[in-house]
């Protein structure tokens, strides 16, 4: 097994560029005029995490970033995409003139950021992979141990979040349909 996960090579490259690409899609997404641009913009910034994440074999992690967000979300988003109706808003100007704030505020959040980049001495070590633990007699990979703690050790709380959230969907139904009947 190995003792942690270091991205050299390609495998640096490659995630330079997912997250490159990662972050000029999340600025797409503020920057875009269309809604639905914006929308497609985040879902392919959505992908983009969860191929880093798998690249830092944080599977367990990648495919819930692309079930939740990247499927859940966006269709949320989708939702109310169709229920706003972009073609029948006024069009407006994005930023309403507001560089002068931008460029005045960029520095000010820039500077900690880079002065810690500058100063922190990054880790030449390989990280250790947390993810994988002994299960009994055997090592596992990170979805067997996130499944194994969340089902054994967790069990009780990870039960009350799902009645608690089936209690939630019932409502939203329930609130649903009373709207729906005071409109007919």
């Amino acid at each position: 097994m190995s003792d942690g996960v270091l991205l050299t090579g390609g495998a640096g490259v490659l995630f330079a560029v997912l997250a490159a690409v990662a972050l000029a899609s999340a600025i797409a997404v503020v920057v875009a005029r269309s809604p639905v641009h914006s929308a497609l913009f985040l879902l392919l910034s959505f992908v983009l995490v969860a191929a880093i994440f798998i690249l830092q074999q944080a599977e367990f992690v990648g495919a819930v970033q692309m079930l939740v967000y990247a499927g859940g979300i966006m269709v949320l988003f989708l939702f109310v995409v169709m229920l706003v109706n972009p073609g029948v808003t006024r069009s407006e100007k994005s930023f309403q003139h507001q560089w002068d704030v931008a460029v005045v505020l960029l520095p000010i959040f820039l500077l900690p950021f880079l002065y810690i980049l500058g100063t922190e001495k990054l880790p030449d070590v390989p990280v250790k992979a947390e993810a994988f633990r002994m299960v009994g007699t055997r090592v596992v990979g990170n979805t067997e141990a996130v499944s194994w703690v969340l089902f054994r050790d967790y069990l009780v709380p990870f039960e009350v979040a799902s009645v608690f959230l089936l209690v939630a969907m019932i409502g939203a139904v329930v609130l649903g349909k009373r709207s729906l009947e005071k409109m007919d």
